[in-house]
């Protein structure tokens, strides 16, 4: 999610440089343009080899599947549309627009999960409607949201399966965890306030009162939980996945809704988290993985996702503690290039050096600047943007990484749909100051799906 609260950079703005060089000019719209250039390129080659795939093999060129084999529902188009918008691209998001309304059809006899499908598909139609305008595209987002309803309302806790089947509204899957459980409010709670039903928020926030009241005396929380008993399955928290998105989607519900008890439970959990979790190690801020019993340190590997908290820290009036978190992993950055999926800080390295076109770090940078307006985080998103181009770029789109240690990094032959909605955005919305966006009153999901602030 966005809330500027410094002032905007100037495109062109001075940036920092090493002491005794003069200073450099950077020219933002330029990069704007790179980071526009490379998105419809690889758009052209979506269209041509793989329209309709969730994925595109970037290497071959081949077509993948997402949620369930054989049943591909245009991942990538869905991902991309506010994107394409927010880029002037009107012909390109005209194209999957029309591929959606003529195509996408959620009677599908197959088990899908609950919280991807949500984020991607409930949250990607509900921002193509937010831009676009078009009514069939918000038809759609409650849709797939009736679908997935059932995987709430069949369970005794509230706390929702992880897996339902579209056609028949069978339910599976009770052994989950607080994201996939807590991490609806924004794309359920923009349904409500649309159609004016209010089950979609009321579920969603149940589940995460739920989850915050079973808090430990600590005020932390495990991240794995059973649906049907609503007992936890593990004892360790982390602000990494799969905890992440729960804190994230305590914020955003009071940011989009003004919900002040969830704002409360924010406040409480994350206080909790800078008492027990928080660690500087050689000088950088870090957040191992501890005992939410205890407070005893588990693990000190931190997933690239957990970058993420950088951001929602700043975003939410603890910006000094985000940016020592930004600054811990930009000298991942700096050592590395592009981030490994798991660091372990204690001697940064890489206990696994792949990488999935991971946008986080992006994220953060940009709810960081948006918070103090420091040139600092668009320099660290261009460097970010730099090496994903040099790294990943291939023969017919992104690639992500086996082995970001590797020279040069070895690429695999498969690209995320998020890469559609996630890091493009974060950079084109950082250097092109574009008026298709409010950068004052807005908001981004956990997707990055622009649910409030495009101005058509």
């Amino acid at each position: 999610m966005l809330m500027m609260a410094g002032a905007l950079g100037a495109a062109g703005a001075v940036a920092g440089t090493p002491a005794g060089s003069a200073p450099v000019r950077r020219d933002w719209k330029a990069v704007a343009e790179e980071v526009r250039g490379e998105f419809l390129w690889a758009w052209r080659n979506y269209v041509e080899h793989a329209l309709g795939a969730d994925h595109i093999k970037p290497i071959s060129g081949g077509r993948e599947d997402f949620f369930v084999p054989g049943h591909s529902v245009g991942l990538s188009a869905v991902e991309a549309v506010d994107t394409l918008w927010l880029m002037g691209a009107d012909d390109e998001a005209g194209q999957a627009v029309e591929w959606i309304k003529n195509n996408l059809d959620f009677g599908i006899d197959a088990p899908f999960q609950v919280f991807e499908t949500n984020i991607r598909m409930v949250g990607g139609l509900a921002a193509a409607h937010h831009c676009t305008g078009d009514p069939r595209l918000l038809e759609l987002a409650v849709d797939i949201a009736d679908r997935l309803l059932p995987a709430f309302t069949a369970s005794p806790t509230g706390l929702p399966y992880r897996y339902v089947n579209l056609a028949t509204g069978a339910v599976s899957g009770p052994e989950t965890n607080i994201v996939e459980v807590g991490t609806y409010v924004a794309e359920f709670g923009v349904l409500s306030e649309w159609t004016g039903d209010r089950r979609y928020f009321d579920v969603a926030k149940q589940a995460m009162r739920v989850v915050f009241d079973k808090r430990t005396e600590l005020g932390l929380l495990p991240h794995d939980i059973h649906a049907e008993t609503g007992e936890w399955r593990n004892r360790t928290a982390t602000v990494g996945p799969p905890g992440d998105s729960y804190y994230e989607y305590l914020w955003d519900g009071f940011v989009l809704f003004g919900d002040e008890e969830l704002r409360h439970w924010y406040e409480v959990l994350t206080g909790a988290i800078l008492d027990h979790q928080a660690e500087v190690h050689d000088g950088l801020l870090w957040f191992p993985q501890v005992d939410a019993f205890t407070g005893e340190v588990a693990d000190r590997s931190q997933s690239v996702l957990a970058s993420f908290y950088a951001g929602l820290l700043g975003e939410s009036g603890r910006v000094e503690q985000g940016r020592r978190y930004h600054d811990a992993w930009n000298a991942a950055q700096d050592r590395f290039g592009v981030l490994p999926t798991s660091l372990d800080y204690t001697s940064m390295s890489a206990p696994d050096p792949s990488n999935a076109l991971r946008p986080e770090f992006a994220d953060s940078a940009l709810m960081l600047w948006l918070a103090t307006g420091d040139e600092i985080f668009r320099e660290r998103a261009h460097t970010h943007f730099r090496n994903m181009v040099s790294a990943s770029k291939a023969d017919y789109g992104f690639a992500s990484l086996t082995d970001v240690t590797a020279k040069p990094p070895v690429q695999e032959d498969t690209c995320p749909g998020y890469w559609w909605s996630e890091q493009m955005k974060y950079y084109w919305l950082l250097f092109s100051d574009t008026p298709r966006f409010d950068y004052r009153r807005n908001y981004l999901s956990t997707e990055a799906n622009v649910l409030r602030g495009a101005i058509r």
